[in-house]
């Protein structure tokens, strides 16, 4: 799951919706150049046609044209002020943007929300996830090391999506609840009967809601991989963690320092950056350790298993 499929939305103008569906025929066929010329001329029988602006700056980078996509994805974001598609991101990647833009709230969803039909297979069969038996493993290994079983009262698990993570962790909770952007991703999770309560919400924005409640347990099972700046997660989290209480998450990371976009449209987290991120928020690392919770094109990805005490008084 690195892209999103197609947004079509019609232009309004019947030539112009013909126009991109043929383009969207001529690359399937592989006739770059062809595709190119139906988008721009899409683009310029309605010069508000976000699809087709952004099709064409994908076109455009294939074609190693980066000015002619900066272009074309500038005028996508401008056509589209939600930014839907993701615009915003990919003029970072071609570093035409902010370094480290935040991801659209119309982004994310409409991400999970295309894949909420086979999100578990794409990661299981496809992707070879496994970040909820990495995240049961850290914590089992943290929960022992303080001599205490395995089990917690209040679980929270961010950006829960089907229920990957909530299912490892039902037996260990007495009260699990999830919460996720998507609602058809909460929909898919509400089937399985996993959690005590869901939510169709943005992180921070529950947290915010939430900052007089205690949790046991936080998770974050992939999921600030869409998150640029943690900062203020981790200090959210924090607030609404009883004091004892875990947090536990996955990232991707790199070799640098501080965040970074990959081709991808993720973001990678560095580790000394987490280190200085948790310490400030006021949570202590009881296990940081190199991992691969999925694989990208056939090649594991870099990532880290984090698990952090809140260290607050009683």
């Amino acid at each position: 799951m690195t892209e999103t499929g197609p947004l079509f939305v019609s232009s309004g103008d019947l030539i112009a919706d013909r126009r991109y569906q043929w383009a969207l025929d001529l690359i399937a066929r592989g006739d770059l150049a062809g595709a190119a010329d139906l988008l721009a001329q899409a683009a310029e029988l309605a010069p508000g046609f976000a699809a087709a602006w952004f099709t064409l700056g994908e076109v455009r980078e294939k074609l190693s044209d980066r000015d002619g996509a900066v272009g074309a994805f500038t005028q996508a974001r401008a056509a589209d002020p939600q930014d839907r598609q993701g615009a915003g991101l990919q003029l970072a990647r071609l570093g035409a943007g902010e370094p480290s833009p935040a991801m659209s709230e119309a982004y994310v969803r409409h991400l999970f929300d295309q894949y909420a039909g086979r999100y578990d297979t794409a990661l299981t069969e496809h992707l070879r996830y496994r970040g909820p038996a990495v995240l049961l493993d850290a914590v089992q290994q943290v929960m022992r090391g303080l001599g205490h079983p395995p089990q917690f009262g209040d679980v929270l698990d961010l950006g829960c999506g089907t229920g990957l993570a909530g299912a490892a962790f039902r037996p260990f909770a007495g009260r699990l609840i999830g919460v996720d952007l998507s609602a058809a991703m909460i929909a898919r999770a509400d089937e399985k009967g996993i959690y005590d309560e869901t939510h169709v919400a943005k992180i921070a924005d529950f947290l915010s809601a939430a900052e007089h409640a205690h949790y046991d347990l936080v998770l974050a099972a992939d999921v600030f991989v869409y998150v640029g700046d943690l900062a203020p997660i981790f200090a959210d989290i924090a607030k609404i963690l009883a004091p004892g209480g875990l947090l536990a998450f996955t990232v991707e990371t790199h070799s640098g320092d501080g965040t970074k976009l990959l081709p991808t449209l993720r973001f990678a987290h560095g580790e000394i950056h987490l280190r200085q991120l948790l310490n400030a928020a006021g949570l202590a690392i009881q296990h940081l350790a190199g991992t691969s919770v999925r694989s990208e094109k056939g090649v594991p990805v870099d990532g880290l298993v984090v698990v952090a005490l809140s260290f607050q008084e009683t």
